[in-house]
């Protein structure tokens, strides 16, 4: 799997982070869009004395290689499979709980589906595997093509703003902006012109066909009041992906692991069982 890629240059690649309880489960968390494994540090105390916690950066994100990003390995989803999959090669991690939050849902799901022997479970926060509604089939993913393809238009034209704009709308909770204050920073922190190129490959991304290949265990974490990832699309996940369970959480908005950890932390340590 690595090839010509050392762990050593595997790890620097996506500024891999191992922590928690060393021989424990192994819990592999993949941030969404904009964000980076920072994103994470409310959630991960949960888990963090049962099970060993490794958590990265997309390339392009966060304190990653951003000498590593490959415009043509990285405009599609695959690209970014294929390091979660060198990343679990590179530490030689088996029977992964793969956490996946938005994009990295359908990241996790597309590794799986590789690798199936690779996981033991996934934990799927508030995935959607197709943005845009497909009228030919009655899919309502929440948004018209016109809607994607403005909102790629204004990220093209100022991406500062078009972060200053989303990412209240994202996070929702207008009773906390702290939340979104945190989002619009993590979309500014990105490097503007690998943004644009990771929205274009997320937001215009059809993965539907994928849920029927992956038989792996899978939970769903769907919010309520979620802009990106309305409640139409948690339930096609569910009736499409086998093995899956929907939950609908306490939580509004599209980072629930930010702005409800204790909530959806919850639902995963119920699902996956008592603790090690």
């Amino acid at each position: 799997m690595l090839g010509a890629l050392t762990a050593e240059a595997v790890a620097k690649r996506n500024n891999v982070t191992v922590l928690g309880r060393a021989d424990g489960p192994v819990m592999l968390f993949a941030h969404g869009y904009g964000c980076d494994q920072d994103m994470w540090r409310r959630l991960v105390p949960y888990f963090a004395a049962d099970y060993q916690v490794v958590l990265f950066d997309h390339v392009g994100a966060g304190h990653s290689d951003l000498d590593a990003y490959d415009r043509e390995k990285y405009g599609t989803l695959d690209g970014y499979a294929t390091d979660v999959l060198e990343i679990c090669a590179a530490l030689d991690l088996a029977d992964v709980i793969l956490v996946g939050h938005s994009v990295s849902a359908m990241i996790a799901l597309i590794a799986a589906a590789r690798e199936p022997e690779r996981f033991a479970r996934l934990i799927l926060v508030a995935p959607s595997p197709r943005y845009t509604n497909d009228a030919d089939d009655g899919y309502v993913g929440g948004f018209s093509h016109e809607d994607i393809e403005g909102l790629l238009k204004s990220l093209d034209s100022n991406y500062f703003a078009w972060a200053e704009a989303l990412a209240p709308m994202a996070m929702g909770n207008p009773d906390s902006p702290e939340y979104a204050e945190e989002l619009r920073s993590s979309f500014c922190r990105t490097n503007p012109s690998i943004a644009r190129h990771f929205a274009r490959v997320t937001f215009l991304s059809d993965s539907r066909s994928i849920l029927d290949r992956v038989q792996c265990d899978s939970l769903i974490l769907q919010c309520s009041d979620d802009l990106l990832a309305p409640p139409e699309v948690g339930t096609y996940v569910h009736q499409h992906l086998g093995h899956s369970t929907l939950v609908h959480l306490q939580a509004t908005g599209h980072c629930p692991h930010v702005s409800a950890p204790e909530a959806t932390a919850g639902a995963i340590l119920q699902y996956i069982g008592p603790r090690p």
